[in-house]
């Protein structure tokens, strides 16, 4: 997509970049196109802008002839309601005008101007959906949201579920704590965070006993490298729980289960270590998280490598190993590999020496296996 970029004129591509470099959001760019046949520059693309964990598309129209002039802000067809630009009359009663806003004296030439417009239209659009949460006649959604909308960060919409039902998500940041600094050396760039996504039923009022809401954790993709969320089993919301309630047991686990993770790292890190004393040092090794490493090993004349994909819950859960041949390459003319392999002898209460004395053992065996299936596979290629 970063080749499109060229398409649009010098000024706006300028504020497009500074846009993606410098948001603290995961913005991100759907496509790129021009308001005419045969133009020399494209004016206009669509954003995809974060918001209760999914996102909004928003369509930037610029006019290529004029650059430097502000943008039209295009939203979709469901939020037809949404008029996030205060219009008031001059003080003459002249023409309405935007009251406040970051289109009010547009810079073109100022790279940061689409960002500042982005992230206004963005904080007008949450209070825009808090209003429309707000007006349902829902009891427990109103407690709901008087109870936990003064946590820093919560973003809530509504949603329209299967068979005409509708529905409130709830988006909560859980845990008050820097996830970029657990680990040191930590690469991550936008700040890791993991929200409690909440999706409750609208409930008619004659219902005694409303639904629990549908819960799950969602985390920053980044953040798999050290801690799943997939693997934390939810406490239980229990009849007539409100979110409340909920949420300061579901962060005690969760923080502990981080902190556990956190722990693993070092663990990993033992792991990676013990491979240098019976497989020489690592060609290659993640020296941050610890989830990966690479040896070189010779059996005979048959050169080949190992990987090991260490898990986050290691040593529960044992390295996967993959065999790679230095000798032998496909049709394609990539190195043959073995299969992905699990099944060879393991303990999590081993010591980390013996489990790679272990591993060698095995890979002495089966070494031989996958010399015998590179030598065929290669035959079969000539």
């Amino acid at each position: 997509m970063s080749g499109a970029f060229e398409s649009l004129p010098p000024l706006i591509a300028a504020q497009l970049n500074y846009l993606l470099a410098h948001s603290s959001l995961p913005v991100k760019v759907e496509q790129i196109w021009s308001g005419c046949k045969n133009a020399q520059y494209s004016d206009r693309f669509t954003l995809l802008v974060p918001f209760c964990l999914d996102h909004i598309k928003w369509e930037i129209i610029y006019n290529a002839y004029y650059p430097s002039a502000a943008p039209d802000v295009v939203f979709p067809s469901e939020d037809e309601d949404f008029h996030p630009l205060p219009f008031l009359e001059d003080d003459e009663g002249g023409e309405a005008r935007a009251d406040k806003s970051s289109l009010c004296n547009w810079d073109g030439k100022d790279p940061s101007r689409l960002l500042a417009l982005i992230h206004e239209m963005r904080y007008l659009y949450i209070h825009h959906q808090r209003r429309r949460v707000g007006e349902l006649d829902d009891p427990r959604l109103k407690f709901e949201i008087n109870t936990v909308l003064s946590r820093e960060g919560i973003e809530v919409c509504r949603i329209s579920g299967t068979e005409r039902t509708e529905g409130v998500k709830f988006a909560v940041p859980l845990l008050d704590m820097d996830l970029n600094k657990l680990v040191p050396g930590c690469p991550w760039r936008k700040q890791q965070k993991i929200h409690l996504q909440a999706v409750f039923p609208v409930t008619r009022k004659h219902l005694s006993a409303p639904s629990p809401p549908q819960i799950k954790l969602v985390s920053s993709p980044d953040l798999k490298m050290l801690f799943t969320v997939d693997d934390v089993k939810l406490p239980p919301w229990l009849n007539g729980m409100c979110m409340a309630e909920y949420l300061p047991n579901l962060e005690e686990k969760l923080q502990e289960q981080i902190l556990e993770a956190v722990k693993a790292v070092g663990a990993r890190r033992q792991f990676i270590e013990a491979l240098a004393t019976i497989f020489g040092r690592p060609l290659e090794a993640d020296p941050v998280f610890c989830r990966t490493a690479t040896v070189l090993c010779v059996s005979g004349a048959f050169i080949f490598l190992v990987h090991f994909c260490i898990p986050t819950q290691f040593p529960k859960h044992q390295p996967i190993l993959t065999l790679e041949s230095s000798l032998h390459v496909d049709l394609q003319g990539r190195p043959i590999k073995s299969l992905p392999m699990m099944e060879y002898p393991w303990s999590p209460r081993w010591e980390t020496g013996h489990m790679v004395e272990r591993i060698f053992e095995f890979l002495v065996e089966e070494c031989l296996s996958f010399k015998s299936y590179c030598i065929e596979a290669s035959s079969r290629q000539q």
